[in-house]
């Protein structure tokens, strides 16, 4: 076993309570972070929902001929940001209406004619879905002679923007001050044991140990202890999704990629913070 790993699993078995209590403060601010994670996860996966909800819908004159339809079908599909087209005839758009409003049912059957237009109804790709996009599809539609009024929800669809705007602000702010508040944490535990060794740090410097050779065990111990913390942090996570997600509301898990990434930062941290700290706090040893 390398010196720098064996002094680092030494001082582990030495400050078993220290170790401990650095994994534990390491874990709850990785913790803190994956909640924050988790919620910015599904609030982005309810966003996605909505925004795959976003459609055009041109409706049709009554005086719309067979040939008009067809001809608009094919230039509108070959339209690179529509994804899919579909013609609601009226007698269909009429038993949708007596379905989803079962008040007016009566008022309905009671008609002596169909008072609701044909239309299509436009589906967008991903990615394709902003609004300047979708008004450009509508304007486009708007300009055929035979289509009487396009539909696309544009209040609606500058709503769900902004929200993707402000979520997306604050998981970099609030996500940036968890993984700060983490590296503070790491770095003030490697602190502590930098000078609970100050006597053993100052006889090997007394022996010739150059200062690579003393940081290295603390950089391996900053390293190990993020590493426990992050999965710790990703265990209580899970934990408190599988309650969440029993008890309260379905939601989703987190991305693998997103899992990994986060125990890998935890070790990132601890390695970055005792490398900061370390050559900070030697000199004053």
């Amino acid at each position: 076993m390398p010196h720098s790993l064996r002094e680092a699993v030494s001082a582990f078995r030495r400050t078993p309570l220290l170790t401990l209590l650095s994994v534990v403060a390491v874990a709850f601010s990785l913790f803190v972070g994956a909640l924050f994670g988790l919620t910015a996860h599904n609030i982005r996966r309810a966003i996605d929902r909505m925004e795959e909800r976003v459609e055009v819908v041109a409706y049709l004159r009554d005086d719309a001929t067979d040939d008009q339809l067809r001809l608009l079908q094919q230039e509108v599909r070959l339209i690179p940001e529509v994804a899919s087209v579909r013609h609601v005839s009226k007698t269909e758009a009429l038993a949708t209406a007596v379905q989803e409003m079962e008040e007016f049912r009566d008022v309905f059957t009671d008609l002596e004619a169909n008072p609701l237009p044909a239309s299509l109804e436009l589906r967008l790709k991903p990615g394709a879905r902003d609004p300047d996009t979708v008004e450009r599809v509508a304007t486009g539609l708007a300009s055929y002679p035979f289509v009487e009024d396009v539909r696309f929800g544009r209040d609606w669809l500058g709503k769900i923007v902004s929200l993707r705007r402000v979520a997306g602000g604050a998981a970099g702010i609030i996500g940036g001050a968890f993984a700060a508040v983490a590296a503070i944490v790491i770095a003030t535990a490697v602190r502590i044991a930098v000078f609970a060794r100050r006597e053993e740090i100052s006889i090997m410097r007394l022996v010739g140990a150059t200062d690579g050779f003393v940081r290295r065990p603390f950089l391996l111990e900053g390293l190990i202890s993020g590493l426990l913390g992050g999965l710790l942090a990703a265990g209580l996570a899970y934990t408190a999704f599988r309650v969440v997600d029993a008890v309260l509301i379905r939601i989703e898990w987190l991305p693998v990629p997103w899992v990994v990434a986060g125990v890998a930062a935890g070790a990132v941290f601890g390695f970055v913070s005792s490398a900061i700290a370390v050559r900070r706090h030697l000199r004053e040893v």
